[in-house]
């Protein structure tokens, strides 16, 4: 049976089975009804290729993890999902000009403090969560670095190994706590 007559369970679950074929087609389907979702809202052609790809990069990253019923439902859901962080990204990057320094200074005192303690709290919580599945001598030299604030050499020296070792561990958990932490709200 061709591909394009297959039935999105049956892509599915050959999408499963690493058939890039079968991803291609379902890709083909569905590509202009995320596409077209994002732009509705967005109005901008590259913000919303960028979230089609991302949605797509995900499902086969994923695949093996994945067990979708109703494709459409969940792309649908996926897409209104993008667009929503999109938007909110637009929102919290815009800059507002301010002529006089004492009106900054009253602006930041009306901000809900206890929304930003919450999400101070939630971020915490998330970084030491993923600090928590690093290796141990990797999380020990990271905490060294960033939290007792010790140089490299310094490190090195505490615990008897190579400054290369120390930033090669260094190097692997910001690595990981990016990876890890990549979708979380950071607040600014």
């Amino acid at each position: 049976m061709p591909l394009n007559e297959r039935t999105d369970a049956e892509l599915w679950s050959a999408i499963c089975l690493d058939d890039k074929k079968a991803f291609d087609a379902l890709f083909e389907r569905y590509w202009t009804l995320i596409y077209n979702t994002a732009f509705a809202y967005l109005k901008d052609e590259e913000s919303s290729s960028q979230i089609v790809h991302d949605i797509f990069l995900n499902l086969w990253r994923k695949r093996h993890e994945y067990q979708i019923q109703q494709f459409k439902g969940y792309l649908s859901t996926a897409a209104r999902y993008h667009v929503f962080k999109a938007l909110k990204a637009r929102k919290a990057s815009n800059l507002v000009f301010v002529e006089d320094y004492m009106e900054l200074n009253d602006r930041r005192q009306t901000q809900n403090l206890g929304e930003e303690n919450i999400n101070t709290a939630d971020m915490q919580t998330a970084l030491q969560g993923s600090l928590d599945k690093l290796p141990k001598r990797c999380r020990e030299i990271f905490t060294l670095s960033r939290t007792n604030q010790l140089s490299n050499e310094e490190i090195a020296g505490k615990l008897s190994i190579s400054k290369r070792t120390v930033e090669n561990q260094l190097t692997t958990a910001l690595q990981y706590l990016r990876n890890a932490l990549k979708y979380f709200p950071f607040q600014t």
